[in-house]
């Protein structure tokens, strides 16, 4: 049996345009595909900016801790208040993450619209400058990668 065959770059960003507040959520089926064009499209950028929306810091936390994870990012995430009583850690919560620069940030978030935003920088017009999602909020949970 032959594997599928890799997604290109311009499928890799149809795979990802599907993900929008508008649409109805695609199923967890999509998820490998999402993935894996993901990755592709964040190896054709130059920078990349994490927005999360989660119904709590803790939800929100663990997103962007398997998001970092995936796409191959450390991130010292010491500035989030994670163990504050009735403080933003019990709150629906927007964090902010800009692996270049390292800044990390969380706030209070009164949006209805839940997952991650991934905003795909170049430093040309030829590459790629896209924003991307929603996407889900689990869509690395339990993906291990080497």
């Amino acid at each position: 049996m032959s594997s599928p065959s890799p997604l290109s770059l311009a499928d890799a960003h149809q795979c990802l345009s599907q993900w929008d507040c508008l649409s109805p959520d695609p199923t967890p089926e999509t998820y490998g595909q999402t993935r894996e064009a993901l990755r592709m499209v964040v190896a054709h950028s130059d920078y990349q900016i994490l927005g999360i929306c989660a119904d709590s810091l803790s939800q929100g936390h663990r997103a962007l801790m398997t998001y970092a994870q995936a796409l191959g990012y450390t991130v010292d995430d010491s500035a989030l208040p994670l163990d504050q009583e009735g403080a933003i850690a019990l709150r629906s919560t927007y964090i902010k993450y800009n692996p270049t620069s390292g800044l990390l940030y969380a706030s209070d978030y009164e949006g209805i619209h839940r997952g991650v935003l991934v905003a795909c920088q170049s430093e040309t017009t030829e590459g790629i400058n896209e924003m991307y999602g929603h996407l889900p909020l689990d869509l690395f949970d339990g993906v291990t990668f080497a």
